[in-house]
């Protein structure tokens, strides 16, 4: 019920972020006709549809990616001669007959009181066109409707999500309403009032036919709601940071495998103080937290802290036992490790994050959560309390991370991470338009802005990843963090050479561990590879990332920054 009213109040605060611009003249449209049988429809029309479409682009796979490309362009097209019929009915008439004629009755009906249905067709047009900035509680939802929570459940949450935004638009429609009613007065024609509202249709149709309610836009929101919304979520989350009344740890049930270790259960772990840290080995984040973990699991293990990870893998290839093997012995990790690739365990936990830090009792009681990176002084003091008086006395730990293990500049990052599969891929700019899970040849993106991105040469985009079929084949992404980071893997045994450019020359000094001065590297394995570590100093600028690839097979997932 809680994530239910935070996600409405997730959507209502749309209306301050700059995402909603595009939309807002479609609704004010209406704003000179009764709201509840004219801004009404519109508004629930924009609701289902935008709900309806979300919840299917996660769970629908990529025929309903295909099939929403051919309904944003008819909303387009149809919100375009809604607009042109505003703007001069009598001429577009004659030259488009009979079209224009329903794109002006989209306008007009509406004084016949009876008629709410032309409205609700516009709605259902706004709801295919909105892209609204994801922000913390957006991202909530949609993650958990990725890794396969119930369809139903995502769908409610992303329903009172629209609520919220339909909310907030339908006071704005109100004042809407009663401004252009003096709107008319003052300029003494309504034809005056909707030709202004023709070209801000007009104006909306541009920026979301050329992206840019998903690019400019989006950077612009970050300033405006994020904060807000992290801050929601922090006091009245899912799972809060720290817990006033302690739980049962639920049991560790539904692993597919145990490393480190044999299988425990939560009678085994009574008497200890247990860490449970929920975790996959290609994030970013996880890879950051992980060496204060490894010290905590070295230093108080004669005091009876026990470390458990979980690994509840993103990607596909994180379910492979092997490739989490190595993992674990590459990152030097050696105590218990448990296999959650079902997601019993995440599940029991009612875990939305990685990575995620649970603080176990001697009794078997959770008594604390951490989710994030960060806070570790405040992490070690809960274990410190856990264990008792003696390890109170102790220093707490020092931590001397290198390579992708490093703490992030988190002061300088304006690029976020960005999923290449196309169902949660953001910002992609493809010449010619994406063919899902289908090979295409695609031209090298030009003028990208920053945070956009996109291919060259022949790919085959799938849900989670891009596959390179021929090589050479190149990714360019236009970014702004010291760090750059990709997830990658070869579908063979061969390594897959790369190169890396750095605004058109050679990395040098600021290449990643995972590249060579002249910007060369290889792919060997899936796994997170750290491509750019800039030693700047100073303020970091937009810079043009390019990776080149002189194999086939290469498969590239998610990019992260720091």
């Amino acid at each position: 019920m809680l994530l239910l009213i935070l996600s409405y109040v997730g959507g209502f605060l749309t209306i301050l972020s700059p995402c909603i611009l595009p939309v807002l003249p479609f609704v004010f449209a209406k704003a000179d006709q009764p709201f509840y049988k004219s801004g009404l429809p519109l508004l629930l029309g924009m609701a289902f549809t935008f709900a309806l479409a979300s919840v299917l682009a996660v769970v629908g796979g990529s025929w309903f990616v295909q099939a929403s490309q051919w309904g944003r362009w008819i909303a387009l097209v149809l919100l375009t001669l809604f607009a042109l019929s505003l703007i001069s009915p009598s001429y577009l008439e004659h030259l488009l007959t009979p079209l224009t004629r329903w794109g002006s009755q989209l306008s007009e009906s509406q004084r016949n009181a009876r008629t709410p249905a032309a409205s609700f067709v516009i709605g259902v047009a706004t709801g295919l066109l909105w892209a609204p900035c994801a922000g913390p509680i957006l991202g909530l939802i949609l993650t958990g409707a990725a890794i396969q929570e119930s369809p139903w459940r995502s769908a409610l949450l992303l329903l009172a999500y629209a609520f919220g935004a339909g909310s907030s638009m339908a006071l704005a429609l109100m004042a809407g309403g009663k401004f252009f009613g003096r709107m008319k007065n003052y300029m003494r024609a309504e034809s005056g009032v909707k030709k202004i509202l023709g070209f801000a249709i007009l104006a909306g149709v541009l920026v979301i036919a050329f992206n840019l309610d998903r690019t400019v836009l989006t950077r612009i929101s970050r300033l405006q709601t994020e904060n807000v919304e992290h801050k929601l979520l922090d006091l009245f989350g899912p799972a809060p940071v720290s817990i006033p009344e302690q739980r049962e740890m639920p049991e560790l049930r539904g692993a597919t495998l145990w490393l480190n270790s044999s299988p425990l259960s939560k009678k085994d772990l009574l008497g200890k103080v247990v860490l449970i840290d929920f975790w996959t080995y290609s994030c970013i984040n996880c890879l950051r937290t992980l060496p204060y973990v490894k010290a905590w699991a070295q230093k108080y293990k004669d005091q009876g802290l026990m470390v458990i990870g979980v690994h509840t893998p993103e990607f596909a290839f994180e379910k492979d036992p092997e490739n989490v093997r190595r993992a674990v012995k590459d990152l030097g990790i050696s105590y218990p490790v448990a296999l959650d690739n079902d997601y019993i365990i995440w599940s029991a936990f009612e875990n939305q994050y990685w990575p995620a830090h649970y603080f176990v009792d001697r009794k078997g009681d959770i008594r604390h959560h951490h989710f994030g990176e960060g806070n570790y002084e405040e992490s070690e003091k809960v274990l410190q309390e856990l264990l008792g008086e003696e390890a109170t006395k102790e220093p707490l730990v020092k931590v001397e991370a290198s390579g992708s293990q490093a703490p992030g500049d988190f002061r300088q990052i304006a690029s976020y991470e960005t999923y290449v599969g196309y169902l949660r891929a953001e910002n992609m700019k493809t010449e010619p338009p994406l063919k899902a899970d289908e090979p295409q040849k695609y031209s090298p993106p030009v003028n990208l802005r920053l945070n956009e991105w996109g291919l060259s040469g022949v790919w085959q985009v799938g849900p989670q990843d891009a596959l390179l079929v021929t090589a050479p084949g190149k990714i360019i992404y236009r970014f702004h963090a010291r760090d750059l980071h990709l997830v990658l893997g070869s579908d063979s045994q061969k390594e897959v050479r790369f190169r890396v450019l750095l605004n058109g020359k050679a990395p040098g000094a600021d290449r990643g561990v995972d590249v060579a001065p002249d910007g060369s590297g290889v792919i060997r394995g899936h796994r997170l590879y750290q491509l750019i570590r800039q030693k700047s100093s100073g303020p970091v600028p937009d810079k043009t990332f390019e990776i080149e690839f002189f194999d086939p097979g290469v498969r590239a997932y998610a990019f992260t920054f720091g």
